[in-house]
């Protein structure tokens, strides 16, 4: 175990931050620690709640290019607290790894923007451009009033970043392995199939929706609904929930839902696959009522200044030819992209986030450090 003392500022600040409980939405004087340290070295913060969330804006500079760094204080809940081999809320760095919900996902990537910021700074006091930090304590739960509302209050304030790089943990094997430049899109639909409820030995006299339902799903779920292309893998259906009948086993049920999920590329639109969709269920005769839930667009930075100016960065610190991925779940990112900044995931070693006993190696996170200064130079010399 390394004793707090010898504590690199990048851990020590981690450390820092995963002590508070910020099981989302709360963020339990999170942000307050980076407010402080941020404004410290010349940034002037918004701080915005919406709803039950807190967010905070921080800036440094006043005109020119502007790279964010954008991330997230909540947490998942931890689960039971006894089955962690260490309590959760109580870092501790055991065989070079630091233990703590949210070491991964995503407190060690914050802690290591602002080092790599307080680093800059320190070098460059002077430097071009401007530096932001968007963080929100929402994005593990609904996200309804954290990034999203902050993204609406800076366009009112016709604010625009040119480059955002988002802390979420990207990387597989090693530090720098992997940044996502795009998410693939995200559909979701609760389906309510009708019929008739009945008994089962009447069939004649009700009407079954798992029954009618099922040549659809065979055929939804056999569909090509596209290739993908170079950036996206092949848009998939995926069926998360189906619940019907009443518990007995002699009633036909009256209703089914199915509640479903389309991951897409940018070969198709929202659109394309709502017609699709409903074009089959009709095909087969369903009876239903489809209530649609769009949870973000597809989007995909190029390459470009941010890309090449990240990618540099990590083969400057650590060798790596790092790979360009849109795979994985949706992020923050998608509610930002769409303001026309750049933007990028890069983070820590994804392999433990969201589970009991959540880990990220401690020389990660300085090395992770030495990347976001890197890229700082890159874009604002």
């Amino acid at each position: 175990m390394t004793s707090a003392h010898t504590l690199t500022p990048t851990l020590q600040l981690a450390t820092d931050l995963i002590r508070c409980r910020s099981v989302t939405p709360e963020d339990d004087g999170c942000q307050a620690l980076m407010i402080k340290r941020l404004e410290a070295i010349g940034f002037k913060t918004e701080r915005l709640r919406f709803g039950d969330v807190d967010n905070f804006w921080a800036v440094r500079g006043s005109n020119g290019p502007l790279l964010a760094f954008a991330g997230h204080t909540d947490v998942v809940p931890t689960g039971p607290e006894n089955n962690w081999n260490n309590p959760p809320f109580e870092p501790k760095i055991i065989d070079g790894m630091l233990h703590g919900r949210g070491a991964a996902d995503m407190k060690g990537s914050l802690a290591s923007m602002v080092i790599a910021c307080e680093n800059f700074v320190a070098k460059y006091p002077d430097h071009k451009g401007r530096i932001a930090f968007l963080i929100t304590s929402d994005e593990e739960g609904p996200s309804i009033n954290g990034t999203v509302k902050v993204v609406e209050w800076l366009e009112a304030h016709n604010t625009k970043m040119t480059w955002c790089i988002v802390g979420e943990p990207s990387s597989t094997n090693n530090v720098g392995d992997v940044i996502k430049n795009g998410r693939r899109g995200s559909l979701g639909a609760i389906l309510k199939v009708k019929g008739v409820q009945g008994h089962v030995a009447y069939p004649h006299l009700a009407e079954n929706p798992i029954h009618t339902f099922a040549p659809a799903l065979a055929e939804l779920s056999t569909e090509h609904w596209d290739s993908g292309n170079e950036f996206f893998p092949a848009t998939s259906f995926q069926v998360s929930n189906i619940n019907g009948g009443t518990g007995a086993t002699n009633v036909i049920p009256g209703e089914l839902e199915v509640i479903f999920n389309f991951r897409f590329s940018t070969e198709l639109t929202e659109q394309n696959l709502k017609e699709r969709t409903e074009a089959i269920l009709k095909k087969h005769n369903v009876k239903y009522d489809l209530q649609w839930i769009l949870s973000g667009q597809p989007f995909l930075t190029p390459r470009g200044n941010l890309v090449n100016a990240v990618v540099d960065a990590i083969k400057s610190e650590t060798g790596i030819d790092t790979e360009l991925s849109t795979s994985g779940g949706t992020s923050d990112g998608r509610f930002i992209a769409p303001t026309g900044a750049q933007v990028v995931e890069l983070g820590p070693i994804n392999a433990t986030i969201h589970k009991l006993n959540e880990c990220i190696s401690a020389d990660d996170l300085n090395t992770l450090t030495n990347i976001y200064e890197k890229t700082l130079e890159n874009l604002l010399l």
